[in-house]
C-alpha cells in the first residue's frame, strides 16, 4: 500500500505520513486536497508532498486518508518549492505558511458540535451560565457549534462550562467538518424544450390567451433572450427578466408551472466584472520612453530591476506598457501593491487597458472571492494580471514573467503577525526566480537595501527624474513651530498661521487640501491633572489612545477597550487633560476653522469595511471632498488632480523613534506625502510643521536630496553593522511570567554567543515589553550578508534544544525568529 507525506495548516515543522487506501492509489497525487484526522478526534485538509511506496518506519502504524478532495492538484509544482524556501528562510514551520498561502474556503476543518442530551435531567440547580448554554438551543432538537453557542449567549470563555454541562450529562459533544468554499449560482429561465420550434411556440400562445400577463412576460422573454435564433441566443436570469419587465414572480411561476418556460441553476462568478470599453495604451513622453528602454536592458544583464522615479514621473505608465508586452507574449504579472487603498486607483488604470484580463486580490474580499480567484488562475491558462497585496505571491501562477513591486520601500509589505513573517518584495525576487522572470522595484524614495543592491550592481538601476507633463516639484514652506510659540504667534495648537493661510488660499481657489498626521484617535494620552495617573491596557505596558467619537479609550496593540473614568482611581478628582493628537482631533479642529469646507478622515478607523477606500478615494478624485486628513495611508502612490497644498502637521514625531531605520522612514513618509501635491499642471505647496528647522533630515527633504540621505544612512549602517552589511534576525521570546522570560532570555542568549560569538547582542528589552498579557524579551543576531540562512537556522535550532534540555521550563517560553525584521 502506498503513503503520502502530508502537510497540516498547523504550526508543525515536518510532515505527517498517513496510508493511501486502495481506493485512492490512483487518485492522490502531489498538490491534491485530502482529509486526515489529526489527533484523537479532529480532522484536517492537508496538502500531499510526495507520494512513495514505502513508510519512513516499518515499526509504527500510520493512519489512512480519511478522504480525497480533488481530482487534479490545486497547486502547481513551483508552489510546494516556494512555501518551502519561506519556511527555511524565515524560519517557521512549513504548516505556518500552508495556512497563510491557501484561502479559509478550501481548508475544511473540524468543529466541535454540541448537542442536547434527550434524556438528561439535573439533580441540582445548574449554574447560570450553564442555564444560559441550554436555553440557547430553544425547543427544537439542533446542533450548534461552540461559536455559535458563544454568539448566542454573550460568554467568553464557553468551553469550561461545556465541560462542566458534558460531566453533568446534559450534553453530547461530537466533532463535524466545517464547510469551506460555496460556489454562487443564479436561477436563470429558458424556454422548455417543447416549445422551441415556431409550431409549438404558436401553440403556447392559443394556450395563453385567456391570461394576458403571462402572455406579455412570454413575448418579454422571448424579446429579451432571442431563444428561436439560436446564433443569438442570450441567456437570461429570473432577477434580469421580471426587473426589466417590471413584472411579479406570481406571474413568471405560472408560466413554469405550466412547463412553457423552466427555471435552471446557473454558477456565476463574484468576482468584479470590469465593464468598461478597453483602450490603447497610452503614448509614453520621452522620459518615460528612454526609461522603458532601459529597463529592458536592464533585464538583459539582471533578474531584477530598481526603478528610482520621482513621484508624478509617470512610473505606473511605465508599468502597464511593460505589462502589455510580458502579456502579449503569453505569460502572466503580478503587480503587487502595499496597501489595499491603492488598488482603487490603479485597478480602474489597468482595467481600462486589460480589461478581463485583470484579476485582483487582497485581504478585504470575502473567503469565496479569493477561492474564486484561485480557481481562475488555477484552471485558466490564458495571460493575466494579478494585481494584490503581499499574500498574492501565494495564488497559483502557471507562468509568471514579470513581478512589479511598486513602492517597494513600503513596511506594509513584511507581514508580522502571525508566522510567516515573509518581507514580499524579497519573496518576489525568489518567486519570480523560480519561474524564470523578471522582477521590477519601483519607488520614489527606495529602502536603502534595494538601492544598495542596485549600487553595487546586484540589481539594474533606472531613474526617472522628471515629473509627467514637465511639472514642477512641490514648493516646501517649512514652519518652525518652537520659535513661533515662543514668540506667542501660534494661536492654534495645531496648524500654524502659514498653514492657515495656505489652506484658506487654496480653499478660495477650489483646489484641495491634504492634511498628514501620523497617528490615529483623538489624542494618544489622558492624564490626571492632580496626581498624574494615565490610564494604561490591562494587557499591554502602553498608553491608551482616546478615540472622541467612540467614546472610548482604546489599545492600539491588542484592541482592548473601555469607557474614560469620570474619577481618577488614584485621587478621586475628575479633572483631565489630554495630550497629543491624532486624525480625529485635526478632524473636528479642522472642521472649527473651515465650516464650510467638507472634511474626510481616511486612517484604519474610517476604513474598516471593503468599499470605504473605494468611497473616500472616489469621492476626492471627484472634488466631492475639500479636506482629506489621514495617516500614511494617504502617502502610498494616490494620484489626485486638485491638490494646491500637503500640510504635514507633525514631522518631529516621524523621526523621534528609536529603530536604526527611524530616519530613511521618516525621509520617505514626508517625502511621498509631499508628492501629493501640485500633480499635475500646477505647483503645489508643502507646509512642513517642525519644532527642529535646522534638522539635517528636514533639509535633506526639502531639497529631495535622496542620494545624500542614502549615503549617511549607508554610512553609519556600514559602521554598526546594520543591513544592508548584515542580516538581521531577532529572537522574540515572551511569557506570562516576567522573570522565567528574564532569566531563560539571559541564559539562551549565552548558549547561542558560545556558537555565534559576538554576533549576538542582548537579550534586550524591547520599547513595549507587554503585549497582550505577555512579557517579551529580544535576542539580536547580525549575520554577514554573505552567510547561508540554512546553516544558521541549524545552529539556533541546536541552540533552542540544548538550553530545552537543560532547562525544561524553556519549552514553556513561546519563541519565534524574525528575519530582516524590516
Amino acid at each position: 500500500m502506498p503513503f503520502a507525506n502530508i502537510i497540516l495548516p498547523l504550526p508543525l515543522e515536518n510532515k505527517y505520513t498517513y496510508r493511501i487506501p486502495a481506493d485512492l492509489e490512483k487518485s492522490v497525487t502531489t498538490g491534491c486536497r485530502v482529509i486526515v484526522h489529526f489527533g484523537a478526534k479532529h480532522f484536517y485538509t492537508g496538502i500531499v508532498a510526495e507520494v512513495m511506496d514505502r513508510p519512513p518506519s516499518e515499526e509504527m502504524e500510520y493512519k489512512e486518508i480519511y478522504a480525497l478532495l480533488d481530482a487534479a492538484p490545486i497547486l502547481r509544482r513551483p508552489q510546494l518549492r516556494f512555501w518551502q524556501w519561506i519556511a527555511s528562510y524565515y524560519l517557521c514551520q512549513l504548516g505556518d505558511v500552508y495556512k497563510a498561502a491557501l484561502p479559509s474556503g478550501l481548508k475544511l476543518e473540524s468543529e466541535t458540535t454540541v448537542a442536547l442530551h434527550p434524556d438528561f435531567e439535573a439533580e441540582a440547580p445548574l449554574k447560570p451560565t450553564e442555564q444560559a448554554v441550554l436555553d440557547a438551543f430553544g425547543a427544537l432538537p439542533t446542533k450548534l457549534t461552540a461559536s455559535e453557542l458563544a454568539r448566542k449567549t454573550g460568554l467568553r470563555n464557553i468551553l469550561p462550562i461545556l465541560s462542566s454541562l458534558m460531566a453533568k450529562g446534559a450534553i453530547l459533544v461530537g466533532e463535524e467538518l466545517r464547510k469551506g468554499f460555496t460556489r454562487k449560482t443564479e436561477t436563470y429561465v429558458r424556454l422548455s424544450p417543447k416549445w422551441t420550434s415556431d409550431a409549438a411556440l404558436r401553440e403556447a400562445f392559443l394556450l395563453l390567451h385567456r391570461s394576458p400577463k403571462q402572455e406579455q412576460l412570454l413575448l418579454h422573454f422571448l424579446d429579451l433572450s432571442q431563444t428561436l435564433n439560436p446564433a443569438l441566443a442570450k441567456e437570461l436570469s429570473k432577477k434580469e427578466l421580471l426587473e426589466s419587465e417590471g413584472g411579479n414572480t406570481a406571474v413568471l411561476n405560472n408560466l413554469v408551472k405550466r412547463g412553457i418556460l423552466e427555471y435552471y441553476e446557473k454558477e456565476i462568478s463574484r468576482l468584479q466584472r470590469h465593464v468598461c470599453r478597453v483602450q490603447e495604451l497610452n503614448p509614453l513622453t520621452d522620459a518615460q520612453q528612454a526609461a522603458y528602454g532601459q529597463v529592458l536592458d536592464a533585464f538583459r544583464l539582471h533578474e531584477t530591476c530598481l526603478l528610482h522615479g520621482a513621484t508624478s514621473s509617470g512610473k505606473t505608465e511605465l508599468y502597464i506598457h511593460l505589462i502589455a508586452q510580458v502579456l502579449r507574449g503569453g505569460r502572466q504579472v503580478l503587480y503587487l501593491l502595499p496597501e489595499i487603498a491603492i488598488t482603487t486607483q490603479i485597478t480602474e488604470r489597468l482595467a481600462r487597458v486589460f480589461g478581463d484580463q485583470l484579476l485582483v486580490y487582497h485581504s478585504k474580499f470575502s473567503d469565496n472571492e479569493r477561492v474564486e480567484v484561485w480557481n481562475r488562475l488555477l484552471h485558466d491558462g490564458s495571460p493575466r494580471v494579478v494585481l494584490g497585496v503581499r499574500s498574492s505571491l501565494f495564488l497559483p501562477f502557471k507562468d509568471l514573467g514579470l513581478i512589479i513591486v511598486d513602492e517597494e520601500h513600503e513596511g506594509s509589505y513584511k507581514q508580522q503577525d502571525p508566522a510567516p513573517r515573509y518581507h514580499a518584495r524579497n519573496a518576489a525576487l525568489v518567486l519570480a526566480n523560480m519561474h524564470g522572470g523578471k522582477t521590477l522595484l519601483g519607488s520614489a524614495t527606495p529602502s536603502l537595501d534595494s538601492y544598495f543592491n542596485a549600487l553595487s550592481g546586484k540589481f539594474g538601476l533606472v531613474e526617472l527624474k522628471e515629473r509627467y507633463g514637465g511639472a514642477l516639484p512641490p514648493e516646501m514652506l517649512i514652519v518652525d513651530t518652537k520659535e513661533m510659540k515662543r514668540k506667542k504667534l501660534m494661536k492654534h495648537p495645531l496648524f500654524s498661521p502659514p498653514l492657515l493661510a495656505e489652506i484658506e488660499r487654496t480653499l478660495a481657489a477650489g483646489e484641495q487640501v491634504i492634511l498628514f498626521q501620523n497617528r490615529r484617535g483623538f489624542a494618544p494620552m489622558m492624564e490626571c491633572k492632580a496626581c498624574g495617573w494615565v490610564p494604561r491596557c490591562a494587557n499591554c505596558d502602553v498608553s491608551m489612545t482616546y478615540h472622541k467619537r467612540q467614546g472610548l479609550l482604546v489599545c492600539h496593540y491588542c484592541g482592548y477597550s473601555l469607557r474614560p473614568p469620570q474619577q481618577c482611581p488614584a485621587c478621586g478628582t475628575d479633572d483631565f487633560q489630554l495630550f497629543g493628537f491624532g486624525t480625529e482631533k485635526v478632524e473636528e479642529e479642522a472642521q472649527a476653522l473651515f465650516p464650510s469646507a467638507r472634511i474626510v478622515r481616511m486612517d484604519l478607523d474610517t476604513t474598516r469595511t471593503r468599499t470605504a477606500y473605494e468611497r473616500i478615494i472616489h469621492d476626492f478624485e471627484q472634488q466631492r471632498t475639500d479636506i482629506l486628513i489621514g495617516t500614511q495611508m494617504i502617502s502610498k502612490g494616490l494620484d489626485f488632480a486638485h491638490v494646491g497644498v500637503v500640510g504635514i502637521l507633525h514631522a518631529d514625531g516621524l523621526m523621534n523613534y528609536p529603530d536604526f531605520r527611524a530616519y530613511e522612514r521618516a525621509f520617505q513618509l514626508m517625502v511621498q506625502v509631499s508628492g501629493r501635491a501640485g500633480r499635475r499642471d500646477k505647483r503645489g505647496k508643502v507646509v512642513l510643521q517642525t519644532s527642529q528647522p535646522e534638522h539635517p533630515l528636514i533639509q535633506l527633504v526639502a531639497q529631495g536630496a535622496y542620494r545624500e540621505m542614502a549615503d549617511g544612512q549607508l554610512a553609519e549602517r556600514s559602521q554598526f553593522r546594520y543591513p544592508p552589511y548584515y542580516r538581521l534576525i531577532i529572537l522574540v521570546l515572551r511569557s506570562r511570567h516576567e522573570p522565567l522570560v528574564h532569566d531563560l532570555a539571559r541564559i539562551h542568549a549565552e548558549q547561542l554567543r558560545t556558537l555565534l560569538g559576538d554576533r549576538v547582542l542582548g537579550p534586550v528589552t524591547p520599547p513595549v515589553a507587554f503585549v497582550q498579557s505577555l512579557h517579551i524579551r529580544q535576542i539580536v543576531l547580525k549575520i554577514e550578508i554573505t552567510a547561508a540562512i540554512q546553516p544558521v537556522r541549524d545552529l539556533l535550532l541546536r541552540a533552542a534544544q540544548e538550553t530545552a534540555a537543560r532547562y525544561p521550563d524553556f519549552r514553556k517560553l513561546l519563541l519565534h525568529y524574525d528575519v530582516d525584521p524590516y
